[in-house]
């Protein structure tokens, strides 16, 4: 059946904006009549997926920077991330007492596992998987983003640490810092991000002379002021810069 997908050629999303528009054409060859029936039925699919998708992240949104925003701002935290984290801590308050106990919660505390005159931690295999799974996600947005990051990381290997022994060490120090984020966060928040696009425009600066005084660039700084995205640092950067 040659050339029954070549009307599909293309990025992901023309292919399945021409799946969605196959019809059921007179053909002799079965297979590709019925072929072209399934991949359209496909497409409407994966768009109704897509929709509910986007519908339910802009309710969720709102939802986690209100309650948690200390949290949702923490580099590489978003709010399907972060969301996961307060779900697991909303479901074992009892488990928050301390910042080691919620350590244990999230499988982030490395169990000793030294033999002689080698000291080596093993995985923790406990707690709650989606919460260790969040600190994974922020650990890798970190590794590939954040010089601070990236600099322990260096340090920690020639030291002679594994990959996995530095993503340990990693998810733990992550930990503390989300537990202090839900149980006590900071006082001096920046605003949010429609106060700050509103305190910007009083001021009479665009995106762009802000963003090139804070190193960021116009389209991060909207999607910060549209709360798109969420980043305590780069906010306080900007609150700072137009408030004085």
């Amino acid at each position: 059946m040659p050339g029954w997908w070549a009307p599909c050629s293309g990025s992901d999303p023309q292919q399945l904006d021409r799946a969605r528009r196959f019809h059921d054409r007179a053909t002799p060859d079965p297979v590709v009549r019925h072929t072209r029936y399934v991949l359209r039925e496909l497409a409407h699919r994966i768009a109704t997926i897509e929709a509910q998708q986007a519908d339910l992240e802009k309710r969720l949104r709102p939802l986690v920077a209100d309650h948690a925003p200390a949290l949702v701002g923490l580099n590489g935290a978003g709010v399907h991330t972060a969301a996961a984290l307060l779900v697991t801590a909303g479901d074992n308050p009892e488990r928050m007492r301390s910042e080691a106990a919620f350590a244990n919660l999230c499988a982030s505390a490395p169990i000793p596992a030294s033999s002689g005159k080698t000291t080596r931690h093993r995985l923790n295999r406990g707690g709650d998987r989606r919460a260790n799974q969040a600190l994974w996600r922020i650990a890798m947005v970190r590794m590939s983003s954040d010089p601070r990051t990236r600099d322990y990381v260096e340090r920690r290997t020639t030291e002679g640490k594994t990959k996995k022994e530095i993503m340990r060490c990693l998810k733990r120090y992550i930990a503390r810092e989300v537990f202090r984020a839900i149980t006590s966060p900071p006082g001096d928040l920046p605003p949010a991000g429609p106060l700050l696009r509103q305190l910007r425009k009083q001021r009479g600066l665009s995106l762009q002379a802000v963003a090139d005084v804070i190193d960021t660039t116009a389209i991060r700084l909207s999607t910060l002021e549209r709360e798109l995205a969420f980043d305590t640092n780069l906010a306080r950067r900007a609150h700072t810069y137009i408030t004085t």
